[in-house]
């Protein structure tokens, strides 16, 4: 589904991304994991067309995605939900949910979305009139999440979900991924929870310094032991 081919980036003068590899298939729940500074996010910033790479190919579905505008992204299926969450604070949640679905092929389905978002996220649907603003950091990235499957992705990348998230809605996160997987729609998740998102992945990506430098199904990385010794402190 995505096939990411030598990607290089910079922010100027100083080189975050140096010849990333890295592919999903559909159907999968694939993992990139590593520290804060490793380049997670900024790959999928390049996904998503929010930057423009130095060089390398990024393709989905065959298509090579490059030059495209990241609406044009959004509207072939490929939807990302931001670190931090972002919500719209002054908006309710039915808002918020709502926001999501204006690309045209969404627009079609908004109603029979909120209910599917209403039914995965209950607390959500108890909360409709609330402002997002009022909500706690789980509330928010259930929101954020909710307002991302509002769009109809075929592939959906998670930029760190579980950050600042009590432990209690760290699991409720991670259950909710595996949940969106197994209806249908393929998982690019950044993490720096190394251990929960490693153990739900069918395979991950392991990046130091802008480099990948592991890669694997999720049961290996989790096995291996410089990702013990650097990530899990075993």
């Amino acid at each position: 589904m995505l096939s990411i081919d030598k990607l290089n980036f910079s922010y100027g003068d100083l080189k975050v991304l140096w010849d990333i590899e890295l592919e999903v298939h559909e159907g999968e729940i694939v993992s990139v994991v590593g520290a804060n500074g490793a380049g997670k996010s900024t790959t999928l910033k390049n996904i998503s067309r929010l930057v423009k790479p130095s060089s390398g190919s990024i393709t989905f579905n065959g298509e090579k995605i490059n030059d495209l505008e990241s609406h044009q992204v959004v509207e072939r299926g490929i939807v990302q939900v931001p670190e931090g969450r972002k919500i719209f604070p002054d908006m309710t949640v039915l808002e918020n949910l709502r926001m999501g679905s204006y690309i045209k092929n969404a627009k079609k389905d908004r109603e029979a979305n909120v209910e599917r978002v209403f039914s995965m996220f209950p607390r959500l649907k108890e909360r409709e009139k609330q402002l997002g603003g009022t909500m706690s950091g789980g509330e928010q990235q259930m929101l954020a999440i909710g307002r991302g499957l509002m769009t109809n992705p075929k592939l959906l990348l998670l930029d760190e979900p579980s950050l600042g998230l009590s432990p209690l809605f760290v699991k409720i996160i991670f259950e909710i991924i595996q949940e969106i997987n197994k209806q249908g729609v393929t998982i690019l998740l950044v993490e720096q929870n190394v251990f929960q998102s490693l153990k739900i992945a069918d395979r991950g990506y392991v990046l130091e310094t802008g480099r990948v430098v592991l890669s694997g199904s999720g049961s290996d990385l989790l096995s291996n032991d410089h990702i013990k010794k650097a990530f899990l402190g075993m």
